[in-house]
Order: C-alpha cells, then sequence, then structure tokens
C-alpha cells in the first residue's frame, strides 16, 4: 500500500500577504509543493474597466504599500505607450530616481528585517537587531534615505501624488535632492556594510536550472524602461514578451500564476543581476565578484544577496543620475498630449521583478480592458519547482527544522501576496 504523506504550513510570517504552503509525498516521493495562497482575490483590473484613464494609475498604486512607486510608473508608462506620449529627458530621470529609491527602502526592509534573520536560525526580529545593532542602524539610514528622496520627487512616499501622466504635477525642489546626496560618502559605507554582512551569509546548498528574465538596455542597468531579455540571450520588446508568456489559473487560487515558453521562470533582484550583470555600477559590481558567486547561480537563496548588491549600484545610480538632472526646468514639468482609442504596454522592475500592464482605451480615454502581471505572479511557478526540488533532502527532518527551510527559501524570493491577488 502506497505510503501517503502531506505536510502543511497554514501561514508563512514576515512577508507581505497571507500565504502558506502544502506538499504531498507518495511513497517517499514530492508529488506536489505549492505556495498555498490565504488572501482574498481584490478584482483590481475589474474596478478599472470604464473608468477614465486618469484614475488608472492612482488606483494601480494602491495594489501594494511596500512599492506602490513602480504600480504607478508601469501603469502611467503603458497609458504613454496607447497615447504616444513622449515625454522630457528631465521626467525620464526623475522617474528612474525615484524607482531606485523605491528598491532600496523595499530590499533593506525585506532583506535585513524579513529574509536575513532566517540564515542566522533567529525566530524573534527583535533578538536579531539586538545581535547586530550596527549593521541594523546601517539599514535604517540607507532605507531613511530612500524614503526621504521619494518623498521630495513623488510628493509622499506612500501612494506618491507626483506622478502622472505626461510628467509630474511639480517638480521637485533641486536642492532638497542635492540636500540629501550630500552624505554620498557615509550612505555608500552603510549599503556597503549591509552588503558585506549579506555576503558572509551560510547560504543552503542548492541549485535548480530556471530561466531568468528582466528588462534590459544596452546602455544602463534598467528598471524604467528598455526592452525584455532572458538570460540565454533572447530579446523581446514588452508586447511580444507579454504574447509569449502564458497565465495559468488553478481551481480554487488566488493568483494566476505565468509560464514561458511553457516553464516557470524567475524576476526580481537575481535576474536582474544575471542579466545585466555587466551593467552594474562600479561598487556594485565589485562586492558581487567579491563574494565568488559565479554567474550564472542557479541556486535562488542567492536573490538576498542579489538584493543588496542592488541597493549598492541604486545608490551609486542616484548620485550620478542627480549630476544629471542639473537645474529643474519647469517647461519641463509635463508635455501635452491628447487621449485617442488604442493599446499600450509598459514595463518596470519592480523590486521583487518585472511589472507588466496592458490597457486599451476608446477615443475618449475611458478603459475598455487592462491586464496586470505582477512580479509575484511571474516567479510563483518557479518557487513551487523550487520547493519542490528542495523537499527532498529534509522533509524527513522534524517538523520544526523542516518548517525553517521552507520559510526560508519563501522568504528568500520575496514574495508580495498583495500584488499578486490584485
Amino acid at each position: 500500500m502506497a505510503k501517503k504523506q502531506t505536510i502543511k504550513i497554514n501561514h508563512i510570517a514576515k512577508m507581505e500577504g497571507h500565504t502558506g504552503f502544502v506538499a504531498h509525498i507518495l511513497d517517499g516521493k514530492v508529488i506536489k509543493a505549492k505556495v498555498a495562497t490565504i488572501e482574498g482575490a481584490r478584482l483590481i483590473e475589474g474596478v478599472l474597466i470604464g473608468r477614465h484613464y486618469q484614475e488608472a494609475p492612482m488606483i494601480t498604486g494602491r495594489i501594494c504599500g511596500v512599492c506602490p512607486i513602480v504600480h504607478f510608473l508601469s501603469s502611467i508608462q503603458a497609458i504613454e505607450k496607447a497615447f504616444n506620449v513622449k515625454v522630457t529627458e528631465q521626467t525620464v530621470i526623475l522617474r528612474k530616481m525615484i524607482e531606485w529609491a523605491q528598491i532600496i527602502h523595499s530590499h533593506a526592509l525585506h532583506l535585513f528585517f524579513l529574509s536575513l534573520p532566517d540564515f542566522f536560525d533567529i525566530e524573534n526580529d527583535l533578538n536579531f537587531i539586538k545581535k547586530y545593532p550596527k549593521e541594523t542602524e546601517a539599514t535604517i539610514r540607507v532605507r531613511q534615505f530612500a524614503i526621504d528622496l521619494a518623498k521630495v520627487i513623488g510628493g509622499r512616499t506612500i501612494m506618491p501624488v507626483n506622478l502622472e501622466v505626461g510628467g509630474f504635477k511639480r517638480l521637485p525642489d533641486i536642492l532638497e535632492i542635492q540636500k540629501l546626496i550630500k552624505n554620498y560618502n557615509s550612505l555608500m559605507e552603510d549599503a556597503l556594510l549591509l552588503g558585506k554582512f549579506t555576503r558572509n551569509l551560510k547560504i543552503p546548498k542548492f541549485k535548480r536550472e530556471t530561466e531568468f528574465v528582466a528588462l534590459y538596455n544596452q546602455n544602463e542597468y534598467e528598471v524604467l524602461k528598455g526592452d525584455i531579455k532572458t538570460f540565454n540571450g533572447k530579446a523581446y520588446k514588452i508586447k511580444d514578451f507579454y504574447n509569449q508568456i502564458e497565465e495559468l489559473h488553478q481551481r480554487f487560487d488566488k493568483i494566476v500564476r505565468t509560464n514561458y515558453l511553457g516553464e516557470p521562470y524567475f524576476v526580481g533582484a537575481l535576474a536582474r543581476v544575471m542579466v545585466n550583470f555587466d551593467l552594474l555600477n562600479p561598487q556594485a559590481k565589485k562586492l558581487w565578484k567579491s563574494s565568488g558567486i559565479k554567474i550564472p547561480t542557479y541556486n535562488t537563496f542567492h536573490n538576498v544577496f542579489a538584493q543588496a548588491v542592488e541597493i549598492v549600484h541604486s545608490v551609486e545610480e542616484i548620485k550620478m543620475l542627480t549630476k544629471c538632472l542639473g537645474k529643474m526646468d519647469q517647461k519641463q514639468l509635463k508635455v501635452k498630449y491628447t487621449p485617442k482609442a488604442g493599446e499600450g504596454y509598459g514595463a518596470c522592475e519592480a523590486p521583487r521583478g518585472l511589472l507588466i500592464d496592458y490597457y486599451k482605451f476608446d477615443k475618449n480615454g475611458i478603459i475598455k480592458d487592462v491586464n496586470i502581471i505582477t512580479p509575484t505572479a511571474q516567479f510563483l511557478a518557479n518557487l513551487d519547482a523550487d520547493l519542490k526540488e528542495y523537499l527532498p533532502s529534509f522533509y524527513k527532518q522534524p517538523i520544526t527544522k523542516r518548517r525553517k527551510k521552507i520559510r526560508t527559501l519563501i522568504r528568500a524570493y520575496d514574495p508580495c501576496i498583495s500584488c499578486a491577488t490584485h
């Protein structure tokens, strides 16, 4: 008679949203391992149908309180594509700055306070903070810089009010931005301290080959514009990649997972580093090289170190972008445009990976169709595959140890269930 075993975790704490885990084992073989969504569907896309295009960014920005900025930007860029709006270079620079700021404050929160304690076998974050006060203070300072910068550019950090189609409602004060970046040297010291601390983690041995997907621009490490590229070298326009992926809705599941060419794939910090490694800024690239981790790495636990490397890269990038801004030109506040019938595709890199927006409008700019494919929805199938591959190495261990290993891998991905159940 076949021997059956079920492993179930009702709730995975210390991550955005509510989810659990379930696995079925038959005669020692893992038949199924899956992140089980607990959070209810929110039906944001249905809310958008029939609304005016100007409402879209304000609504999609409320999909997530951790990464609202990228939801604003991806929505805005999809609308601009549909209406053929060409924004100014000043607008592009400011958008990139606020996007990098969001990546810093999201990575710092997840990396240090949610994921890293797992690798030290510390359940209580307060104990982790007490044990590593210097690193804690450095992380808080870096994150506060990003929060302050996002507020200066966006009007506020959570649900920024200043971003809109065609540009900005008002321009930020360049002196305030320069004041924030004035402490660049100490800021970089803090970022590198966090990076080196993460570099020295004892990472579990694990390998499962997968495809990495990220935005790509041959001139820079892209988070805002560009094409979509796989690690294996295939490049797509946003529309073409959108048409290559398959959305899979499983019965009783609140999340629509995706496959690329019939297989799961990975998006996120590790995917960006794999696809764009040569375009990393000097300090970030040096940090990665000092780890000895070869390109590519198929150990997805390395996603946490990739986040640390991106924090260093982001600080470097913001400094360079500040120099490119010069004086604020009020004539470049916002370009004029006219709504028209059509469809548009937008894509940005959220902290957790590639975010894709699709909109279709009538001649008055009323939304007729919309589809939002979030990073977590894109990498969940890959996480399930990793869990299935990883579980046989420890499923016979005591329940407490087994649960810790499962949670560590899930949290290393930095999933956002709120985004995925939009």
